[in-house]
């Protein structure tokens, strides 16, 4: 696959992409210190931080995600890469409060190991602050496994319910607690039909033969749950909901939010087909489609693609689900 990408010198690129992203969102988001991203109206320091870390190249994640309601700084790091502990120490050390902070990290290994290391320096220097780890990546392994399941584009709801309720002024635990059950209550299934490039090396992350499709695939192409021929929007929306649904062990009566993330060159018009069925699907078993987003969130380059992202909500989670917010990639009144 050749690349075709307006970039330039990629040793820069996360640098300048970050100078790009504060100028387009300069209401909302800064920078500090050259490579942290925060709000650009500071929270209170009486009302609990949320905090986290990445890797570049999937825009507009997460730093899209930092303002009012949603988190208070994210450290990117280099293209696909997380950022080494120092920075994330760095922005722990800048988050800190007595309220405290919720670390909120994505399961994958750089992210894993960057976090332990800050948090257990941050504690030695008295920094106050809860780790709430996303593995909602059904394709990774049995439930019960959770450790082998990756993060994908759940930490999103998550951050979304825990960033309200630090708003309204919860205390650390609880707004841990919301975290966690938002997170223990859903789950997410990525389904690829093109590969993309790494645009620093050109490199190709993952090669889908034409007219197939990849179930399962990782942020970053790893493995899925095996190729298949391409199915139609419908067909795409009934396997993926059905294994979500059995995953969460969903049951009538419940009600749910679905979220559909499109990985790069996916078109809305796609992904609202996708999301039709899947309310038809949801009515046919007696569920409930309580929320719904669709968009682009956390990006593969162009990937073609999708990820669906399945929760239970309850009364609580609705009500922070709903509550304002005000970031480059997700604004509610």
């Amino acid at each position: 696959m050749a690349m075709k990408k307006l970039i330039n010198n990629p040793d820069n690129l996360a640098k300048e992409l970050l100078e790009g992203f504060v100028l387009a969102n300069s209401r909302k988001v800064a920078l500090v210190r050259s490579d942290l991203v925060v709000r650009a109206k500071a929270k209170a320091q009486g009302k609990v931080a949320l905090v986290t870390l990445g890797g570049s190249g999937h825009e507009p994640a997460l730093s899209g995600f930092v303002g009012e309601g949603m988190l208070d700084i994210s450290v990117p790091g280099e293209i696909f890469a997380a950022p080494g502990p120092p920075r994330v120490l760095e922005a722990l050390r800048l988050a800190k409060r007595d309220a405290g902070i919720l670390f909120i990290v994505l399961n994958h290994a750089g992210d894993v190991l960057s976090a332990n290391v800050a948090t257990g320096l941050a504690e030695k220097e008295g920094i106050k602050l809860r780790r709430v780890l996303t593995h909602e990546d059904m394709s990774g392994g049995p439930r019960g496994e959770s450790d082998d399941r990756r993060g994908l584009s759940g930490c999103l709801p998550v951050i979304k319910v825990a960033g309200a309720a630090a708003e309204k002024g919860y205390s650390l635990e609880e707004c841990a607690t919301v975290a966690e059950r938002m997170e223990a209550g859903m789950s997410t299934l990525a389904v690829a039909v093109s590969g993309a490039t790494h645009p620093c090396t050109g490199d190709v992350i993952a090669e889908i033969p034409e007219g197939m499709m990849v179930v399962g695939m990782g942020q970053h192409g790893e493995a899925g749950g095996g190729t298949q021929p391409l199915k139609t929007a419908d067909e795409t929306a009934e396997i993926m909901l059905t294994a979500l649904l059995d995953d969460i062990q969903a049951k009538p009566g419940e009600e749910l939010f679905v979220m559909l993330n499109g990985v790069g060159s996916t078109t809305l018009m796609e992904l609202y087909l996708v999301l039709r069925r899947v309310k038809q699907l949801l009515e046919a078993r007696g569920i409930t489609l309580a929320r719904s987003l669709v968009g682009e969130f956390l990006t593969v380059q162009e990937m073609g693609g999708f990820q669906m992202c399945v929760g239970r909500l309850d009364a609580e989670l609705k009500a922070l689900w709903d509550a304002p917010c005000e970031s480059p990639a997700w604004t509610a009144k």
